[in-house]
């Protein structure tokens, strides 16, 4: 009864949204303060007051025909501005309004940019680990996903087996930095290699290979690492953001891409993207909430929370004997799983009411994933759990 391309995406239902139910259930029984639910990326803190100020000066002030009316496919023209010009303030970049695309949060965007730049039998290189929906998104318009191995020492690219599998149907790589599910930042030096392939490459085939540059960590970043602006290190950069993570958010669904006017073929890029915007069912992003964002843009989301979060649950994990790696940015640990089926080690989780999503989620077994935009007693509670989870499986501190 459902089409073909549906049946293995309802066969294999995401680990995450199935663990998040299963935590549902869990607090229906046990009470919400007894269940350890590190499973989604759901931000714990609240959205800066800006935003409940800005829905309710625009509810009184605004228009109601204007604010909750249509708007070109790409967004409202003064929003696009108000975001441009805070990019350029922030990065040192030169766009404009014409370079944005306003899309319903930032899987929107990458659906528009794969809509707007992929033709069928085309390749897409990932990262692995990486956000497994990255694949539904490229095989939405008929491309092959191509995966390069994880590097579990540093989690930073693995740049030579990513040499060796660009081809001439390749069309774009995606990075996601900071990084879902592991926390790391790709590094300068990192970047500069990569791109410096990709350069090589496009004169070696000759063709374009667009670089989609997944930003929805962006702001959240510890230890003053710095996240580099990859518009500035290769031409043909698309930028994919969501305010979903940085304003607390993703309810909203709210993001745009960024098309620069370098890029090649940028002028029709851009026209195309909204017309994608349009075709993928979206027609817009949601208009009030763009507004909002204009309104907001140069708000900054509360850091210090999510570190405070991370700093607990790393080295608690850490003096249970666990082994993970620290993490740079994002509101996720990366925790290696005692045991070879990192699936096992999660259900045996399920037995102290700890939830975790299985690195198989992420093309990268043998590991689990914490998501810790969770309440600080949340995590505090949850290592005594950890504890015993850790002496089941004869870890040592």
């Amino acid at each position: 009864m459902i089409a073909e391309k549906m049946k293995p995406y309802v066969k294999n239902n995401s680990a995450i949204r199935m663990m998040f139910e299963e935590g549902n259930r869990l607090r229906a029984i046990y009470g919400p303060e007894n269940v350890f639910d590190f499973s989604l990326g759901n931000p714990s803190v609240p959205a800066p007051d800006c935003v409940r100020q800005a829905i309710i000066d625009l509810v009184n002030e605004e228009e109601p025909t204007v604010l909750h009316g249509y708007m070109s496919n790409a967004g409202f023209e003064d929003v696009r501005q108000t975001i441009a010009e805070s990019l350029n303030r922030r990065f040192g970049t030169s766009f404009a309004a014409k370079n944005l695309i306003m899309t319903v949060g930032a899987a929107s965007g990458l659906n528009v940019a794969f809509k707007t730049i992929l033709n069928p039998g085309e390749e897409v290189i990932v990262f692995a680990p990486y956000f497994l929906e990255y694949g539904a998104y490229v095989r939405n318009y008929d491309g092959n996903l191509v995966e390069i191995s994880p590097d579990t020492t540093t989690f930073q690219p693995n740049l030579k087996e990513f040499e060796e599998k660009i081809t001439p149907k390749t069309r774009a790589v995606i990075v996601n930095t900071p990084h879902n599910p592991t926390g790391v930042v790709y590094s300068e030096e990192t970047i500069r290699k990569l791109t410096s392939i990709l350069e090589a490459k496009q004169k070696e085939f000759g063709t374009v290979i667009y670089l989609i540059s997944d930003e929805p960590y962006r702001e959240l970043a510890y230890d003053g690492v710095q996240v580099p602006y990859l518009t500035k290190y290769y031409v043909n950069t698309i930028v994919g953001y969501s305010y979903s993570k940085s304003l607390s958010l993703p309810g909203e669904r709210i993001g745009y891409l960024v098309i620069p006017d370098e890029a090649d073929g940028s002028e029709e890029l851009i026209a195309a993207a909204a017309i994608a915007n349009r075709t993928i069912g979206c027609v817009n992003a949601p208009s009030m909430i763009q507004k909002v964002i204009a309104k907001c843009v140069d708000a900054e989301v509360d850091v210090a929370a999510y570190d405070k979060n991370r700093l607990a649950l790393y080295n608690g994990l850490k003096e249970l004997g666990f082994e993970c790696i620290k993490p740079q940015g994002a509101f996720y640990l990366f925790v290696k799983s005692p045991v070879t089926d990192e699936k096992a080690f999660c259900e045996a989780g399920k037995k102290y009411n700890i939830l975790m999503v299985p690195g198989s989620s992420f093309a990268c077994p043998g590991y689990v994933r914490l998501a810790y935009c969770v309440s600080y007693d949340t995590i505090m509670n949850s290592l005594p759990q950890f504890g015993k989870l850790a002496e089941e499986f004869g870890l040592k501190a």
